[in-house]
């Protein structure tokens, strides 16, 4: 199951997508998160339907210093092996 998520709110400069990371590898998780210039947070997750299930609860929480607006989340076709952080886009 793979899913795309744009995060909306304070997610840049709170170490939103590093604790993504953290969260996505620990859940089990290949795809990827990387900030965009509008200030919102893309990534894309693939694994386990529980697993991303988790990971989209989770992202509509955030780290400590996040504050989550929305969580917008659409199907995606994923091929990824790991879990990466991209450059911003």
């Amino acid at each position: 199951m793979a899913k795309r998520l744009v995060i909306t709110g304070l997610v840049q400069g709170v170490g939103y997508r590093a604790a993504f990371r953290r969260q996505a590898e620990a859940l089990g998780l290949r795809g990827w998160v990387r900030n965009r210039r509008d200030g919102s947070v893309e990534a894309e997750v693939d694994g386990d339907a529980a697993a991303v299930e988790a990971i989209i609860v989770w992202a509509r929480k955030g780290p400590p210093a996040s504050r989550i607006d929305g969580v917008a989340v659409e199907e995606a076709e994923s091929s990824a092996d790991s879990f990466s952080v991209l450059p911003t886009v």
